[in-house]
């Protein structure tokens, strides 16, 4: 069974909230050809992408505060300080300026990004 991904799949309403399947954001990532992450939706100061490293996660820290959540896959969070296994499923925070990165993760590995705030963080 193949799915055909329509912008309907990516849904906006009067530009207060989204609907985003996952599929749909997994697919415009494939598509913009080697990119590792695509923004799917803004909103004040809110910005959402999807994130998928291949390899290595070559990040450096981010000038706004910013909370992942894990799709798919699994490997190790380190966050400046520790390291901490993740998988699906988990929800991370990272203050803005702070050093982090996606280490060990599984080929499959995909995570929400969302940024938010001002410059500097909260």
């Amino acid at each position: 069974m193949s799915i055909e991904f329509t912008d309907a799949m990516i849904e906006q309403e009067d530009g207060d909230k989204a609907h985003i399947h996952l599929a749909a954001a997994l697919h415009q990532l494939e598509a913009a050809g080697g990119a590792r992450f695509v923004t799917l939706f803004e909103h004040g100061s809110l910005q959402v992408e999807i994130y998928a490293p291949q390899g290595h996660d070559p990040q450096t820290p981010h000038t706004r505060d910013e909370v992942y959540v894990v799709v798919r896959g699994s490997g190790v969070f380190f966050n400046g300080e520790t390291r901490r296994d993740f998988q699906a499923g988990d929800l991370l925070f990272v203050p803005a300026g702070k050093e982090h990165r996606f280490e060990d993760f599984t080929a499959d590995f995909a995570v929400w990004v969302m940024f938010y705030g001002p410059e500097g963080g909260e």
